[in-house]
């Protein structure tokens, strides 16, 4: 008899989840003592403010008996007594293939002006974990038309890189080029944070309407509560895993991993959790590493390749939250400021940078030819500060010499305009070549040498 009876007792059990009902007792900063609701941790509430609405919330925390809950909008317009009742879709949100083409805000919104959107399914906000042995063996590029990362830090699909910068060296410019030029059927955007200026115009100059009809955008911008910036960035991840399961390759964008930590900070906080690396408490660094490892490439299916900008305060790469991310990606992309004041387009640092998959998704003519290039630039690196001073004596090195010459036209070949593209056999073509020419200038000055 009790198998008869365990399903409709789990059909009931949601229900009874609509009569639960608390009521504020005081307001803490961005968190609110709500009484007499005994929900479980992430259910979504809902807040009657008398003469403002209703707003959404979610249980961060507990304090005794009342539950901590934040809203997803802000505080103005609560009282003590005002009346807080249970949701029962808080694990679940609506995604799927009607969304490419549009963007929404962090509850799943259209904001957009092109009316409702259809064509979505209820897919885990969380995501589901994919066993380490389901996931696929990474082996297949990913072009990205920018040739500095095609040709010396090559992606490959499900990978997952880092963008790392200080203010205004372009990592955002750089992530609109990728996104502009990528091969990847789909692309999910996470504009987490940002100024509702700077997010129009990715949109609307950045995508145009080409790139836009394969994307999704969710924005959540600075001025929003930190709890819905958090749930943008699980949004834009469940988008991501949804057209990923019906089998595209997908290129998932976030801007910026830094200030999803800095929310994630504050919801911390407000949940009254202690600080303990530099103001952040360990919840940050224990949710950092899920939303990274949800990106990936799965067996006999799609896959999502991460790209997550991180801001690099006061160029101190052991910062808790680019020190936490450098530890789990697959590898990073050092912008310097150094080559953006020199005008250097993309200002990333092929020697400081990495790929770690590089040479995997490499054929063995590319993988070759990366290796010659990189020892050309370290070894200008060894002996720039010489030629500038104009110490350096020509024939102490012929490895020195070969790089001197050679340098004028690696950095010609690596520097590209912003708005422009070049495919990917392309961009193999010119670093070979690049090889090539340095292996000829070897052997013929090892030649001359032996000949004299």
């Amino acid at each position: 008899m009790t198998p008869v009876l365990e399903q409709p007792t789990r059909r009931i059990d949601p229900l009874q989840l609509l009569g639960i009902e608390g009521s504020v007792v005081s307001v803490q900063g961005l968190s609110l003592r709500v009484r007499h609701l005994p929900l479980p941790l992430g259910s979504l509430v809902e807040l009657e403010r008398p003469g403002y609405g209703s707003a959404q919330g979610e249980v961060v925390g507990f304090d005794d008996s009342n539950a901590i809950v934040m809203l997803y909008d802000h505080v103005e317009g609560i009282q003590p007594g005002c009346r807080v009742h249970a949701r029962p879709d808080a694990a679940q949100v609506q995604v799927g293939p009607g969304m490419l083409g549009r963007v929404v805000d962090a509850l799943g919104n259209p904001v957009d002006g092109r009316g409702p959107i259809n064509d979505v399914a209820w897919h885990s906000l969380s995501g589901a974990n994919v066993p380490p042995m389901e996931r696929a063996v990474i082996d297949t590029p990913l072009p990205t038309g920018v040739r500095c990362i095609d040709s010396l830090l090559t992606i490959g699909r499900g990978q997952r890189i880092g963008i790392f910068s200080p203010p205004g060296v372009g990592k955002s410019t750089l992530l609109s080029s990728i996104t502009r030029a990528t091969s990847a059927d789909a692309i999910v955007i996470a504009l987490v944070g940002e100024r509702g200026r700077e997010a129009a115009e990715f949109v609307d100059r950045t995508l145009g309407e080409a790139g836009r009809e394969r994307t999704v955008v969710v924005v959540s911008t600075g001025d929003e509560s930190p709890l819905r910036r958090v749930r943008a960035t699980r949004l834009a991840m469940a988008a991501a895993e949804s057209l990923r399961d019906a089998g595209a390759h997908v290129l998932f964008c976030m801007d910026s991993l830094t200030r999803h930590a800095h929310a994630l900070r504050q919801v911390g906080l407000a949940s009254g959790e202690h600080p303990a690396t530099r103001g952040y408490p360990p919840s940050v660094f224990a949710q950092l590493p899920r939303l990274i490892e949800r990106a990936g490439a799965v067996r006999g299916g799609g896959s999502v390749t991460g790209l997550y900008t991180v801001l690099v305060e006061g160029d101190d790469l052991a910062e808790p939250v680019t020190d936490a991310a450098l530890g789990v990606l697959d590898g990073h992309l050092i912008l310097s400021s150094a080559m953006a004041a020199r005008g250097h387009y993309p200002a990333i640092d092929p020697l400081a940078s990495v790929s770690r998959l590089a040479d995997q998704v490499s054929d063995d003519n590319h993988a070759a030819a990366r290796r010659e290039v990189l020892k050309l630039l370290a070894a200008w690196s060894e002996v720039e500060d010489l030629v500038t001073i104009g110490a350096y004596t020509r024939g102490s090195s012929l490895h020195s010499d070969i790089a001197i010459e050679m340098q004028p036209v690696i950095m010609e070949f690596l520097a590209q305009v912003h708005d422009a593209s070049v495919s990917f056999p392309e961009t193999c073509r010119g670093l070979v070549n690049l090889a090539t020419t340095a292996l000829q200038m070897h052997q013929q000055s090892t030649a001359a040498g032996g000949a004299s």
